[in-house]
C-alpha cells in the first residue's frame, strides 16, 4: 500500500473512531480537552507516524492509550517501542482506571507531562523584556 493510501486509509479510520469514542475515551477528553490538563493541548485519535493514538499531546510528543478489550499487549509493546525511537512518549492506563480512578489517571499523565521536554521551546522573557 503506498504511503498517501495508507495515510488516507488512517485519517477515515481515525475521523470514525472520533465518532464513536468509548466511554473511557469520553471520560478522559473531558479533562483533556481545552488544555484543561496543565495547559497541555491534545488531540484525540491522532495520527501519529503510522498508527492511530487514542490522544495525543504534540507540544510534549506523548501519547495516550486507553487499554481496553482490543489491545494485545505484546503487539502494543511493538508499536511502542517503534515510537519510543522516534521520540514520541506513550502512556498507556486501562479503561479501569479511566472509569474507577480518574484522579489517579490525571495524576499520573501530569508527571509524565512534566517529564517531557517541550518539542517547541518558547523563549522566557526577562522583566526587562530581553529575549523576545
Amino acid at each position: 500500500m503506498s504511503r498517501t493510501k495508507r495515510n488516507e486509509t488512517l485519517l477515515s479510520y481515525a475521523h470514525k473512531m472520533r465518532r464513536q469514542p468509548t466511554e473511557a475515551e469520553k471520560r478522559l477528553w473531558r479533562h483533556l480537552s481545552g488544555a484543561k490538563l496543565g495547559g497541555h493541548k491534545f488531540r484525540r485519535q491522532a495520527i501519529v507516524g503510522p498508527y492511530i493514538a487514542d490522544f495525543f499531546c504534540p507540544q510534549k510528543n506523548l501519547t495516550v492509550e486507553i487499554d481496553g478489550d482490543t489491545h494485545i499487549a505484546d503487539v502494543d509493546a511493538k508499536r511502542d517501542k517503534i515510537l519510543l525511537n522516534q521520540g514520541i512518549a506513550v502512556v498507556r492506563v486501562t479503561n479501569e482506571d479511566v472509569l474507577t480512578n480518574m484522579d489517579g489517571v490525571l495524576e499520573y499523565l501530569r508527571v509524565k507531562l512534566e517529564g517531557c521536554v517541550d518539542r517547541w521551546p518558547h523563549p522566557n522573557p526577562s522583566p526587562e523584556g530581553e529575549g523576545l
